[in-house]
């Protein structure tokens, strides 16, 4: 008997900076260690990506054309679209569907407009209507789709991302090399991700901080927060990061803060957690969720308030050896877990 077909599309991973990329490889990865010859993976990609998982899994490259034709409609009796941009629409493939959803966002975000939240939810529903099951990657994302689009109540479950637990190659030493104690934070320089108010948490310390990731016009106001508070010779941008240096900087920073308004999962959280560094994150959206008990979180973004539960969360970590439940936290996610979930989900939609 042939093995059941299942297509599975990466076709996000274009920037390899970005946090869908970080997901594709870690998934991608995982299911092909985890398949034990269970099903004939295929991956769909853009021809440019950086990375084709060692030319272990065969590849459809991904085509224009393909919004209008696609030549392999019949061939896949598993399609599982890994994000809600489905380039690949879902009507140009026959056979079961399954779509992950990594957020709603838009909903959350101030400033968005309810025309634009409205066009972003409709879409959604139509692409998950033409699906047979629906995942989210965390609970909080599975709340928000049945509060906008209660009708896929019977098709939603939760697949917790995986993340990968990084190393630091034996002598490696990063771009920037952080001459004291450093704050760390990792992500898109976009408003949302509330970078701008990390500054703050350098009064009456002498902690640097630094920030990684791909620059946005949202730079200026970090720097301009960064001068309010007389510590912009402590606040280094590098721009984007090796995965060896992010490696580095979690290793060895005092501490990661993430004060994000707006994550589906908040895949760093999780990486951070591995070295078992005190993570002090936003109360909002999943990230209570992800970083579980063991993390430290900010009510609101007052000045004088993050101080408060940073100086209280440093002072808890040094007291009471919090390493090892840090660390246990972050060990409840893996992408070996995840592919798992996700094959026995192929399972049950052939059934």
């Amino acid at each position: 008997m042939s093995k059941p077909a299942v297509l599975v599309t990466f076709d996000s991973m274009k920037n390899p900076n970005s946090g869908y990329f970080t997901y594709g490889k870690g998934l991608g990865d995982a299911l092909i260690k985890e398949n034990n010859n269970r099903f004939k993976l295929t991956y769909y990609m853009f021809k440019n990506t950086i990375y084709f998982f060692n030319k272990m899994v065969d590849i459809i490259f991904l085509y224009r054309f393909h919004r209008i034709f696609f030549p392999y409609y019949n061939k896949f009796d598993v399609v599982h679209f890994t994000d809600q941009t489905c380039r690949l629409r879902p009507y140009r493939v026959n056979g079961k569907k399954i779509m992950t959803i990594h957020d709603i966002n838009k909903v959350h975000l101030p400033g968005s407009k309810p025309n634009k939240i409205k066009k972003h939810i409709d879409k959604l529903r139509y692409f998950a209507s033409l699906c047979d099951r629906v995942v989210t990657i965390s609970q909080f994302v599975a709340d928000d789709i049945l509060r906008f689009i209660p009708e896929l109540k019977d098709k939603i479950s939760v697949i917790y991302n995986g993340a990968e637990k990084l190393s630091v190659p034996e002598n490696h030493h990063p771009g920037y090399l952080p001459k004291k104690p450093f704050l760390f934070t990792v992500g898109l320089l976009s408003p949302q991700k509330g970078f701008h108010y990390i500054p703050s948490l350098l009064q009456g310390n002498d902690y640097e901080l630094v920030i990684s990731g791909i620059e946005t016009p949202h730079k200026a106001r970090i720097i301009e927060e960064a001068q309010k508070y007389n510590c912009l010779d402590r606040v280094t941008i590098t721009g984007p990061i090796s995965d060896d240096d992010k490696a580095w900087y979690f290793k060895n920073c005092s501490a990661f803060v993430f004060p994000s308004i707006a994550e589906g999962f908040g895949l760093p959280v999780i990486e951070a957690q591995y070295f078992g560094k005190p993570v002090f994150l936003a109360k909002a959206t999943s990230l209570p969720e992800i970083g579980g008990s063991e993390a430290y979180y900010f009510d609101n973004f007052e000045p004088e308030h993050m101080q408060a539960v940073f100086n209280k969360g440093m002072k808890d970590y040094a007291d009471n050896n919090r390493e090892s439940a840090i660390i246990a936290n972050a060990n409840k996610f893996s992408w070996e877990k995840t592919a798992q979930q996700y094959m026995q989900l192929y399972e049950d939609c052939l059934k």
